[in-house]
């Protein structure tokens, strides 16, 4: 692999950036290009699929053989709230491959008994995503009820452009919320991102069944994405 084309991969790595090497099979010329760079013409449309498909592949453009060789961060569930829910989704997200992280102040929920093998932060939100924020290819599921906690995360989430934003709570708590979010400075169009009531509606009423809704939602919505525009 060129030099060049490493490094780019690399760089892209530490930022958490998704990219494609294009590798021309007749002349094997490769270049990389990161999600937001434009291609060109009907290339365009081949790498967007790859970024949503994961998956490497050879494609046919304008009489080219191009191998396509996706490299995507690894999707990650941040959890806002340690409850029932977070523990069944934390023994479902690995099934999917999703890395999962738990955040939540209250030291009462946030017990390493409740949560054996999960990765569980005992701090406040605004605290940890100082030092590990949120991104594009980061779902945020908040489930703890309490604005105090949910609020921000869920503002950031927003701002940053999480594939997924979740909240747990009926439809009148989540009109409240909006007011808040509002106040926060989000704008109809991100608040309007947010999955509330959370997760598909297959009727789950069990904390179980809740989560299995809310990876399923998870799944759905990075798979269906909007890839990140070049800015």
């Amino acid at each position: 692999m060129q030099l060049e084309v490493l490094t780019k991969l690399n760089a892209a790595r530490r930022s958490r950036r998704a990219a494609v090497v294009v590798t021309d099979l007749a002349s094997d010329d490769t270049r990389v290009i990161l999600e937001g760079e434009a291609a060109s013409g009907p290339l365009d449309e081949e790498i967007a699929r790859t970024f949503r498909s994961g998956k490497a592949g050879t494609v046919e453009v304008e009489g080219r053989s191009l191998f396509l060789n996706v490299h995507l961060p690894p999707p990650r569930i941040v959890v806002i709230g340690a409850v029932h829910i977070s523990q069944a989704l934390a023994r479902l997200a690995p099934v999917a491959g999703y890395d999962l992280t738990i955040i939540d102040p209250r030291t009462a929920f946030a017990t390493e008994e409740r949560f054996k093998g999960v990765e569980l932060i005992a701090d406040w939100p605004e605290d940890v995503l100082k030092d590990r924020p949120l991104d594009a290819y980061t779902a945020l599921a908040a489930v703890t009820h309490d604005p105090k906690i949910d609020d921000f995360p869920l503002s950031e989430a927003l701002r940053v452009g999480c594939f997924y934003v979740g909240a747990l709570g009926s439809r009148k708590t989540h009109a409240k919320r909006v007011e808040r979010l509002k106040e926060m400075g989000r704008d109809d169009n991100e608040i309007g991102r947010i999955a509330a009531p959370i997760g598909l509606d297959i009727g789950a009423a069990s904390p179980a069944e809740i989560a299995l809704a809310t990876l399923a939602q998870i799944v759905q919505a990075f798979r269906r994405r909007d890839l990140v525009t070049a800015g």
